[in-house]
């Protein structure tokens, strides 16, 4: 049986030798991030656009039980998480969502999710860009929001091109100012809460998160309906997977990144929103304006407002440096697999996938056309594709692990050294939860032109598939791993 297998690159250009080198993987990539730059970028992954800006929308529409879907969705996170840290150290490999797919569901789900992974951080970094454009234009309003959204992308993509290392210290610095951000927000949020200074302590109360309607002021229906956003504010929080084939340690450091995931939803996002909810009442939020700007502006601290506005771009600036990471990773996993061009399976003289960055770079920039067209609706309908997008990759990280934990009760793999607790019925619950969230996708018609998006995405990748095997009849084996049990 012929075996496609992660490490099958063009053998020239930079692609794979035969045995790495000192510091260099299998499959060809330096292993450039540390310790630290791993927890940073799983903190950060945690805290970007949808939390910073998303959750304006969320509480109009919630109000205080917004709280609640953070918390119940930030549990069902952990889950996927959990099962996705079970697989990584059962195999540890970039690009692992595809394979962990691949070799669990079959060769076509490895090549849609791949695919659709990819399209999530096309999609995300268009998000991101108009978040970045939008909170410029908070200091600067006669700067075209399409020529901020154009500046960021090319600096980013230059970032991105010069080396692993550079990338990981980048997102280290910027993981490092939200989360500092973000403590120093809920400690005078508290501070606000608990002496009464500022132009808001006179009604600051904590009867603030019930006093106005209610918990759920719309109904549980319009509470529950806010998920979809809600799930968006979590995308990234999977990017360690990715990482896992640049990792010095990823046996050490992949495992606590994971576990200290409850820790981080319950400081950035339960906490930070009870209190900024607590401040300022709920009525007085909307959509398109982050709340934590807008609280700080209501508190009237001399040039909070502005180093608030300065963190969530930071947020946004954070996770389209990461999609351009992963996006290169994605294609090159693709291309080792004759799923897509060989050049993108090649890398440049710095050890990173430069051509497959470049394309997806290139496609990001449709971002900045929408936010030439239509900048007032440009975040909406970027962040509803991408939250579809990102839905696709938990559940076949969900069903590959249901399927791993199966082979390893009949003894036909060998266990993972981090096993997820519950098994595989955490799996089930999460992979319900999320089939929930796709309906009410379905049933809201803002959100509704994702699974339009999702439709024809899905009929291009089923032609596409057909083509690849007609010319690559291998690509229809299913592959096997020296990992199983022997």
């Amino acid at each position: 049986m012929t075996t496609p297998r992660v490490d099958q690159y063009p053998a020239d250009d930079g692609a794979l030798e035969s045995k790495a080198g000192a510091g260099t993987t299998e499959e060809g990539y330096e292993r450039g991030l540390g310790s630290r730059q791993i927890q940073m970028i799983a903190i950060g992954g945690a805290i970007g656009v949808g939390l910073f800006m998303g959750a304006g929308a969320n509480i109009a529409k919630a109000g205080p039980s917004i709280i609640l879907m953070y918390a119940l969705a930030g549990v069902v996170i952990f889950f996927i998480m959990r099962a996705l840290g079970e697989l990584l150290l059962y195999r540890p490999i970039s690009g692992s969502f595809a394979e962990y797919a691949r070799e669990f569901l079959g060769p076509f789900f490895g090549y849609v999710t791949g695919w659709t992974y990819w399209l999530n951080w096309v999609v995300t970094g268009m998000a991101e860009l108009t978040a970045a454009a939008i909170y410029i234009n908070f200091w600067f309003p006669q700067i075209p929001q399409w020529l901020s959204a154009l500046v960021f992308l090319v600096v980013l993509f230059s970032v991105n091109l010069i080396s692993v290392k550079i990338f990981g210290e980048v997102e280290f610095w910027f993981s490092m100012v939200k989360v500092t951000a973000i403590i120093g927000m809920i400690v005078i949020g508290l501070g606000v809460l608990t002496l009464g200074f500022s132009d808001a302590g006179d009604t600051a109360s904590a009867s603030n998160l019930w006093a106005h309607d209610g918990l759920f002021p719309k109904g549980i229906g319009s509470s529950l309906m806010t998920l979809q956003g809600v799930m968006f504010a979590y995308l990234a929080v999977e990017l360690v997977g990715v990482t896992a084939g640049e990792s010095e340690n990823p046996e050490k450091t992949l495992p606590k990144a994971i576990n200290t995931l409850p820790w981080r939803i319950i400081i950035f996002y339960v906490g930070a929103l009870t209190v900024i909810l607590a401040v300022v009442k709920w009525t007085e939020f909307s959509a398109g304006t982050s709340p934590f700007v807008y609280a700080f502006e209501k508190m009237g601290i001399p040039l909070a407002a502005g180093i608030v506005n300065f963190v969530v771009l930071t947020a946004a600036l954070s996770s389209c440096n990461s999609g351009m990471y992963s996006t290169g990773r994605m294609l090159r996993g693709l291309a080792a697999n004759k799923e897509a061009p060989a050049a993108f399976g090649k890398l440049n003289s710095r050890k990173t996938p430069a051509i497959g960055i470049t394309v997806s770079v290139a496609l990001m920039g449709v971002g900045v056309i929408l936010n030439y067209f239509v900048p007032e609706k440009a975040f909406g309908y970027v962040t509803s594709v991408a939250t579809a997008a990102g839905i696709w990759t938990w559940m076949m990280i969900l069903a590959s692990h249901i399927r791993y934990r199966k082979g390893v009760d009949e003894g036909r793999l060998r266990k993972s050294s981090f096993p997820a607790p519950g098994g595989s019925v955490c799996s089930w619950i999460a992979l319900v939860f999320l089939i929930g969230v796709a309906v009410m996708i379905a049933i809201d018609p803002d959100a509704r032109v994702s699974l339009y998006v999702g439709a024809i995405w899905g009929v291009g990748l089923a032609i596409g598939w057909q083509i690849l095997k007609k010319r690559n009849p291998e690509l229809a084996e299913k592959p096997e791993y020296a990992s199983a049990a022997e």
